[in-house]
């Protein structure tokens, strides 16, 4: 029994110019979010391990921070302030952040939110089909947007290193102060 012959494969065009290096900047920049996130993470759970310290401490000793001298109370104040302001920091750092799709048909798909909406619209071969056909495009949304992700996280990241390292300086600073 015969079989048929297999088509040889299409050789694909010759790749755009860039599509290389965006396809490996768009890998560096998914690490360097998930670095992000497990950064955030771990001061998150240094954070709270600063504050379950400091508040055995005091609870054992029965203080209160109207114990404090009002210079005291001020400073302790801030640094209350100091470690709520990180908290909110870190977590800002690894909430999950995206645009809204703005996929429209003849458009290339770039991230998970413009694959759902051509799904949703029932177009997503023909984006796929158009994605193929012209990588760059979408290759240079989805840079551009995880670059804003990915400096973003480290924003927050670096406001929530800032204000946890100024409220564990303060907290004790309040208790020398008195």
């Amino acid at each position: 029994m015969a079989t048929a012959p297999v088509p040889a494969p299409v050789p694909d065009p010759e790749p755009a110019e860039g599509r290389e290096a965006g396809a490996r900047l768009l890998d560096g920049l998914h690490a360097e979010i998930e670095r992000a996130d497990s950064k955030a993470s771990v001061l998150i759970a240094a954070l709270g391990m600063t504050a379950g310290v400091f508040s055995a401490l005091l609870a054992g000793r029965s203080w209160r921070p109207d114990a404090l001298s009002a210079a005291g109370a001020f400073v302790w104040w801030a640094g209350i302030a100091a470690l709520t302001a990180s908290l909110f920091a870190l977590l800002m750092a690894v909430l999950p952040r995206y645009r809204a799709s703005q996929w429209q048909p003849g458009r290339r798909l770039s991230y998970f939110g413009d694959i759902q909406r051509a799904a949703a619209l029932g177009r997503l071969a023909d984006a796929l089909a158009d994605t193929e056909r012209d990588p760059l495009t979408g290759l240079v949304v989805a840079l551009t947007e995880n670059s804003r992700i990915a400096t973003r996280k480290h924003q927050w990241i670096r406001a929530g290193l800032v204000a946890f390292c100024g409220g564990t300086l303060l907290l004790p600073a309040a208790l020398l102060i008195g």
